[in-house]
């Protein structure tokens, strides 16, 4: 004769848990196997886990870790749902999920197109990035909505696939939130890992239930063009005044001129250096300039600048470059800041000889 209580029983859940052995799984739907949940069954959710019931698609109870007997004074959202005025007494399905809440580490990320961004110096910029995060569930019934779905076992490899398009989606919308420019964008990836953490973590909480625990840039790349502009800026921002710089280089230059062959040691420099700021303060005391006569000499009748012997009255860069010894890039630099006066006739640049004597007076 069949034991009909043993064998209803049988049909009947009494321990629900999830004991998980994976290092990769994220969500896990409790396999029911068309059984029913008993009234007072037990329900163990481990450290780093949530569980959470589903009934007829509609969010019930969440439980977090612990040990906790299923009755109708703890199951209130539940109770609402299946209707029971006066609690529960017979057995009932619902879904249970269990979501992993510890910390998922080194996912990667990457824009697999350029993003747009505004930047007040460059306008419209290209801009690509990739890097790292870290990342943990916070709101299981948002995580479950908008992300996992009704998988029954959601791995991290689905996750990533699932959240780049939108994680980068995210990181276009803060990054042109925060009004980072472009400059801030190379080479200072910490600290703007740090600063977009912050504007995207409130984002994908609310989204879909997520908190990220680091989000790491490795790189971000912009167009060469804007890469070049970016490196000379830094090349400026470093040589500071251009105008003091070349007047430096001058007084560098100028024992290697004079002296007998060969580099000179650094009391040469000093002194060359010495030599060109006295020629720079004696320029107006003796009303003649870089170029014009030694002191003493005659002048020509009008009373201008002697021209030197056998220098020509309009000078090419390199011409200024070899006079005062330093580099044509130096030149053009110092060009380009407008402290040397020059004209450009056709694609090559032509400079005076007074344009260099009112130089070396600024």
């Amino acid at each position: 004769m069949v034991d009909l209580t043993g064998f209803i029983k049988s049909q009947l859940l009494e321990i629900i848990q999830w004991q998980d052995d994976s290092r990769d799984t994220i969500s896990w739907l409790f396999p029911d196997d068309d059984k029913e949940i008993k009234n007072g069954a037990q329900l163990i959710v481990r450290e780093s886990q949530v569980a959470q019931f589903v009934y007829l698609g509609q969010y019930g109870d969440t439980f977090f870790p612990g040990k906790h007997t299923l009755k109708s004074d703890n199951i209130p959202v539940l109770s609402r749902l299946k209707g029971w005025k006066y609690g529960f007494e017979s057995p009932f399905k619902a879904d249970v999920y269990f979501i992993n809440t510890r910390l998922f580490t080194g996912n990667k990320w990457g824009t697999a197109n350029p993003i747009m961004m505004r930047d007040a110096d460059f306008g419209i910029v290209r801009v690509r990035a990739y890097g790292t995060y870290d990342f943990r569930v916070v709101d299981p019934q948002v995580f479950l909505r908008e992300v996992a779905g009704t998988d029954q076992n959601f791995r991290v490899d689905e996750f990533v696939d699932a959240m780049r398009s939108r994680l980068v989606s995210v990181f276009s919308d803060a990054l042109g939130a925060a009004k980072i420019p472009v400059v801030g964008l190379v080479g200072r990836y910490g600290e703007l890992g740090d600063a977009l953490l912050a504007v995207i973590n409130p984002k994908i909480r609310e989204k879909y239930g997520l908190e990220l625990g680091s989000f790491i840039i490795e790189n971000v790349s912009v167009p060469p063009e804007v890469e070049q502009a970016i490196d000379k800026r830094a090349a400026m921002s470093t040589l500071g005044n251009l105008n003091d710089y070349v007047k430096y280089q001058m007084g560098q230059s100028l024992p290697n001129q004079t002296g007998a062959g060969g580099a000179g040691g650094p009391m040469e420099m000093a002194m060359g250096f010495a030599m060109a700021q006295q020629m720079m303060q004696g320029m107006g005391a003796q009303g003649a300039g870089v170029f014009g006569a030694p002191a003493g000499a005659p002048g020509p009748a009008s009373g201008g600048t002697a021209p030197a012997p056998g220098l020509p009255e309009l000078l090419g860069p390199a011409d200024a470059a070899k006079l005062m010894g330093v580099s044509e890039a130096d030149v053009f630099a110092t060009i380009e800041t407008g402290d040397l006066k020059d004209k450009k006739i056709g694609s090559e640049f032509r400079m005076t000889r007074a344009a260099l004597d009112a130089f070396f007076k600024s």
